[in-house]
């Protein structure tokens, strides 16, 4: 007998392309999943995270959390991008470059 994989849903968590990179998002909001990790990971409770976003509901950080703790290595890789410097900067260069008038 096979067990029959589960797909896991998380109401309150989506994608947009044009709001942050498609990375994944409360929906209805900016708020990215990467940063209510951060603020967990900063060791702030689901309480504290409500105090700091009081416009967030205790469902939609949960989901949140819930979707980090499953997505562990995707979400802290996009946390660690996110915080490169170098990288930040070769993009801005990069964009610069692009916009440059053609002379």
């Amino acid at each position: 007998m096979g067990v029959a994989l589960q797909t896991k849903t998380y109401p309150y968590i989506g994608s947009d392309s044009e709001i942050a990179g498609g990375k994944p998002i409360i929906i209805g909001t900016r708020i990215t999943v990467r940063s209510i990790a951060g603020y967990y990971q900063m060791g702030m409770s689901a309480d504290e995270i409500l105090t700091t976003l009081p416009h967030l509901t205790p469902s939609q950080v949960h989901s949140a959390l819930a979707y980090y703790f499953d997505h562990h290595d995707e979400v802290d890789s996009d946390f660690a991008e996110s915080s490169d410097l170098a990288l930040w900067k070769s993009q801005v260069a990069q964009e610069s470059d692009n916009k440059a008038p053609h002379v």
